[in-house]
């Protein structure tokens, strides 16, 4: 009798044991469009010249956004240059998200993404490959490999391409990596990244933006971009740029806010709430040369 006890207990356990559904993470396939209520003058109109306030850059990072020109945009090569990975779900961008499965055992390869900025292709790898090595070849949306940790998705990226940080210039560098967080709850996304690039920053950087599920899907999901001669007399070899000391726009922005110069300079100190004390006990921002 105690045998079939036990043989029926055994019997029940496989029996829930089966109509147990398996764990899961919380699916993010879908199509998804971006708020724009945090960072939108940075993210939509675009960043005025001068402006690093809250980026922890370096001195280097610091010149070369100083030295930048805005008409180099105008270059047939700058026209249609693409927004590396770092930066692309930052700005205006509608993208998909689906999974790649493997046809036996349906277990999942890859989470790809459609980003219709550009029109570019991204591979989340999720099967537990390992990272190229440091010499392989870089690309915009750059080499990554995703882990779920209970609902969240991190992703781990390398081998980005040089682009930028922010639109007015502030570079990032080929040794940039990031770490995302994709966190979903209900129809609402939201994607955290921490960017680290040893060459541009001092520490790494952290921003965020929320994403809406799409109920009726479609839209305009192309990007074309043609090359054209924007300015037809300029010479071959010419690049748009500013010496060090000689940008008309420098202080423009400081003094038309009202930022203490050395606040709208940037840098890690400046990202801190601390520095709010430090703020009040800067003087105010000179007038440009160019404007007296």
């Amino acid at each position: 009798m105690a045998n079939w006890t036990q043989c029926g207990g055994l019997a029940l356990a496989a029996t829930l044991v089966i109509a147990a559904p398996a764990f899961a993470q919380v699916s993010l396939v879908g199509e998804w469009s971006p708020r724009y209520h945090e960072d939108q003058l940075d993210r939509i109109p675009g960043p005025e010249p001068g402006d690093y306030t809250g980026l922890p850059i370096t001195d280097g990072a610091r010149l070369s956004a100083d030295s930048w020109n805005a008409s180099r945009l105008t270059l047939r090569e700058h026209q249609c240059k693409v927004h590396i990975g770092p930066y692309i779900l930052h700005g205006p961008i509608q993208f998909r998200i689906w999974e790649e499965k493997e046809p036996r055992t349906q277990q999942v390869i890859a989470l790809r993404m459609y980003l219709n900025t550009y029109e570019q292709d991204r591979t989340i790898w999720m099967d537990g490959r390992a990272h190229p090595p440091e010499w392989a070849p870089h690309t915009f949306q750059g080499f990554s490999t995703g882990k779920w940790d209970g609902d969240i998705l991190t992703v781990y990226t390398t081998h980005i391409k040089q682009e930028w940080i922010r639109r007015n210039g502030v570079p990032n560098s080929e040794k940039s990596t990031m770490i995302e967080h994709f966190i979903r709850h209900g129809d609402i996304m939201t994607h955290l990244e921490i960017w680290t690039d040893p060459v541009a920053f001092t520490e790494p950087y952290i921003r965020s933006e929320d994403f809406v599920l799409n109920e009726r899907t479609g839209g305009n999901w192309l990007w074309p971009c043609e090359y054209v001669d924007e300015v037809v007399d300029r010479p071959h070899s010419d690049v748009p740029n500013y010496l060090p000391g000689h940008n008309p726009f420098e202080g423009d922005f400081a003094y038309r806010y009202g930022v203490p110069a050395e606040a709208a300079r940037g840098g890690a100190e400046t990202t801190y709430p601390e520095y709010q004390a430090k703020l009040r006990t800067l003087p105010k921002p000179a007038k440009p040369a160019a404007a007296r």
